[in-house]
């Protein structure tokens, strides 16, 4: 990013040709597709995607905007935003009468992985319906117990994207959340119609970040390095939650541990809290979670450490 530091000019809001190259790279090396054709823009962070997809679409009043049933909120925020309802629901169908339906697999926040047959019943039933997938996947490298796949792999969409677009981002795979930097992949038309109104709403990501995203792209050998830091992290963690009573469901990809005493969250949270550990309750991301905390391993080795001490006391 220093090297491209030098840069007065507007940045190319469909992405410099080497990062969507990059990009193009990692899909084949680490997500088994392979996007010959497909669309490939940047944008800042995902979160702007997961935030202003159901605008950047044209979407308004009157249409119906899926979201799991345990979820980050900004899904929720970006269909209010555009004036959409929102459907809490994990049930293919809910696709039927909707224009988006969002995914998230690894979860946020419970770390689930959606088994390849349920990626394929969604596609499927959108396409039925008219509805376009949308799959944050910003977790996808960090797989545990389970192997995430992507709603773009050929086993779930074939060699067609129609209908299909996912969503990543170097803030997890890189530890670059401070750059804001992440990608819109699949269908064509799709991607386009996106590009075509971000461009003229100035949605631009620098052309130094766009740079240090091309490098960050084509390299894995910092991501295997960070994916053995979380590794570790849990190792210490999550025997030490267990042992002081917490049941840990799902969680078999990402970076959190979804925890649960078998009581209100937030009676939990305060707890932990008092304890000098700061966890989020549940009920954040839907009423589902209302007897569960996610529990992050993104604090510090030592701090991991300490908090596994602590929770034990």
């Amino acid at each position: 990013m220093a090297e491209a530091a030098d840069a007065p000019g507007y940045p190319i809001a469909a992405g410099q040709p080497a990062v969507r190259e990059a990009v193009s790279g990692w899909l084949g090396r680490r997500i088994g597709v392979d996007p010959t054709g497909w669309g490939i823009i940047p944008s800042i962070g995902s979160k702007e995607m997961v935030a202003l997809l159901p605008t950047l679409l044209g979407l308004r009043a009157g249409d119906t905007v899926v979201i799991p049933e345990l979820a980050y909120p900004t899904y929720a925020v970006g269909a209010a935003f555009a004036g959409c309802d929102v459907r809490v629901s994990d049930d293919p169908d809910a696709a039927d009468g909707a224009a988006l339906v969002w995914l998230n697999s690894p979860s946020n926040p419970t770390g689930a992985v959606a088994a390849t047959g349920r990626l394929r019943d969604a596609v499927a039933a959108a396409r039925m319906h008219g509805a376009l997938i949308a799959s944050d996947e910003c977790y996808i490298e960090f797989g545990w117990e389970a192997e995430p796949r992507s709603c773009l792999h050929p086993a779930v969409v074939g060699d067609d994207p129609t209908g299909v677009v996912a969503l990543h981002a170097l803030s997890k795979r890189s530890n670059m959340a401070g750059y804001r930097y992440g990608t819109l992949v699949g269908d064509p038309e799709v991607v386009d119609r996106v590009l075509q109104v971000r461009r003229h709403l100035g949605l631009l990501v620098p052309d130094p970040v766009q740079s240090a995203a091309a490098a960050a792209w084509a390299d894995d050998a910092h991501v295997d390095e960070q994916r053995a830091r979380y590794s570790r992290r849990r190792d210490v963690l999550r025997p030490a939650l267990e042992s002081a009573g917490f049941v840990i469901d799902h969680s078999e990809a990402g970076l959190y541990l979804w925890a649960t005493r078998d009581e209100p969250c937030w009676d939990t949270v305060a707890d932990l809290a008092s304890r000098g550990i700061l966890v989020a309750p549940g009920d954040f991301y839907g009423a589902a979670g209302a007897r569960h905390v996610r529990i992050a391993l993104t604090a510090s080795d030592a701090d991991i450490a300490v908090a596994a001490e602590r929770v034990v006391q």
